[in-house]
């Protein structure tokens, strides 16, 4: 009786223990894996956030003339990259920080304000200063998705206030990929877009790749 209480406990244990793993914790524990495996070289280009970037998963072939790392996870928000900088940053030793994330930020909570988004993305990118002092950092903005387009005027805002302030901050950028993501009209372009109208096909990719090359170090 004494062994199955313990048996019990100790399955009930695992249970809360798998309940507080935090969000996406089996897919930074798979980055960990392959990079026990084969660890990326330093001086190569990271390309850390939201599942923008982690369907891109052929971005190695974009950009042939670099050594391209993609930290892509989940449909991560800012909190979840927050989280995470130590594992999917810090040991790498990059030369350049490419980040798209801040989308599902406004997807998962409606009442979020730009103001809200602009402190998470200056909690990002001080603690990649805590590591990384002086690295070059590309924040690309936050894309117009046709699911999510009642979101719209806030993504703008979000972008906007986010753009005057990597321009205050030394080596960074604010990379516009709105813009080029619009009809003539205004309107999205919804043609870049799989079914889901929310991630990208390979149309909207190499949009995204005319921007970023010339960035690419």
């Amino acid at each position: 009786m004494k062994k199955l209480l313990i048996v019990c406990l100790c399955i009930m244990s695992l249970g809360v223990t798998n309940a507080q793993s935090p969000r996406f914790y089996d897919e930074i524990a798979a980055f960990k894996k392959q990079d026990s495996i084969h660890f990326p070289p330093k001086n190569a280009i990271l390309f850390l956030g939201s599942s923008s970037f982690r369907k891109w998963t052929d971005v190695q072939s974009y950009f042939p003339n670099h050594t391209i790392i993609n930290r892509g996870f989940g449909g991560s928000t800012l909190p979840d990259l927050i989280h995470y900088i130590p594992d999917i940053v810090w040991p790498y030793h990059p030369k350049q920080i490419v980040i798209y994330c801040g989308e599902n930020d406004i997807a998962e909570d409606t009442t979020i304000t730009p103001i809200q988004i602009l402190d998470r993305v200056k909690t990002v990118l001080q603690l990649i200063r805590e590591k990384y002092p002086t690295i070059p950092v590309d924040y690309v903005s936050i894309k117009p998705s046709p699911s999510r387009v009642q979101w719209l005027s806030k993504m703008k805002a979000a972008n906007q206030l986010i753009q005057q302030y990597l321009k205050t901050q030394p080596s960074t950028r604010f990379v516009n990929v709105f813009d080029a993501m619009l009809n003539k009209d205004g309107t999205i372009n919804q043609s870049i877009f799989l079914n889901d109208e929310l991630h990208m096909n390979a149309n909207g990719y190499h949009i995204w790749q005319k921007i970023l090359a010339p960035l690419l170090l």
